[in-house]
């Protein structure tokens, strides 16, 4: 997993007026991603904590959160962000790892899948979010799925190239596939662990027929003609 540290600038410690007994003295921005990502879980959404519970958590008053974020929004989209950018870092790495169509989604599924595994809390709050949280956390999350899909549309079209196998709508089938995903990670979150394997397989068959698809529409045309 790349580091949860956020930039420089985010992350320099403030510091804050003589701290209570059991409190500290500075808090910066990683302080308080850190404690909320200790609360958070495949069961517990960010959108359940309260300021005062990652307060007590990270250590410090709550009037100090208010120094690094302006309320548990944006904490939360912070945290969303986060999570896109980890695990796009982690499925770009699979893909390139990989040499011909079949093995790239192999690579980037199990990646994935993996990452869910682990429990990873990152990918459970980019899971969890779209379908829970605020219209501001489902705005985040699908902000980071653009991104994804736009990622996923220029490896499409250069596998296109390289193989010869013709594309039809790139962007509507990295579209597909990206929600597909989420879509199937979402409800694995509350599967036993053992029956992850077998989804893994079913959701590479399922990527597979979605790109046989748009190669033999690039060869036939519209379904509508």
């Amino acid at each position: 997993m790349t580091s949860l540290l956020l930039p420089e600038a985010d992350t320099a410690a403030i510091p804050l007026a003589p701290a209570a007994p059991g409190r500290k003295a500075v808090i910066s921005r990683e302080d308080i991603v850190q404690a909320a990502l200790k609360l958070v879980g495949p069961h517990r959404s960010v959108s359940t904590l309260s300021l005062r519970e990652v307060a007590r958590e990270a250590g410090i008053a709550p009037n100090s959160f208010y120094r690094q974020f302006r309320d548990m929004d944006e904490l939360a989209v912070t945290l969303i962000d986060m999570a896109g950018k980890s695990l796009r870092e982690i499925i770009g790495e699979a893909r390139l790892r990989a040499s011909n169509g079949n093995s790239v989604v192999r690579s980037a599924v199990q990646a994935f899948m993996e990452q869910l595994r682990s429990d990873d809390r990152l990918l459970h709050i980019l899971l969890r979010e779209g379908t829970v949280g605020s219209d501001a956390f489902k705005h985040a999350v699908d902000r980071q799925l653009l991104f994804f899909e736009e990622e996923l549309r220029v490896d499409l079209i250069r596998l296109a190239e390289v193989n010869q196998t013709g594309l039809y709508e790139p962007a509507l089938t990295a579209k597909a596939i990206t929600r597909l995903v989420f879509a199937m990670g979402a409800t694995a979150m509350d599967m036993p662990h053992d029956k992850l394997p077998e989804l893994t397989e079913q959701l590479i068959v399922m990527v597979r027929l979605i790109i046989t698809g748009t190669q033999t529409l690039a060869v036939t045309g519209s379904p509508d003609h």
